[in-house]
């Protein structure tokens, strides 16, 4: 019935990975991790989304803005925007939404 899981912990930081930690009808959960360096590259989200830095260092950039999140940080960011994701330390972070 409950379960812990070390999904996020043993996440390895090579390029660019990518984890589904839950999904429901109502939202979905992933996991990315990025090596110091490494870029997500320019995409969309289907819904509105919260980023929540877990470890290292990103630069967001969206709307030909860039905003540098740290650790223990997070960011909301709108649907159907084109954004990207580079990584200045390995890193990990929570995508929600």
């Amino acid at each position: 019935m409950y379960q812990i899981n070390d999904k996020i912990s043993t996440q390895e930081y090579r390029d660019l990975q990518v984890q589904k930690i839950i999904k429901t009808p109502k939202f979905e959960v992933l996991s990315i991790s990025l090596e110091r360096g490494s870029q997500f590259p320019e995409h969309t989200s289907p819904t509105d989304a919260q980023l929540i830095v877990l470890e290292g260092a990103i630069d967001f950039h969206i709307n030909n803005e860039r905003f540098h999140i740290k650790k223990h940080r997070y960011f909301d960011f709108p649907k159907a925007t084109s954004h990207r994701v580079e990584a200045l330390e390995n890193s990990k972070f929570l995508i929600i939404r």
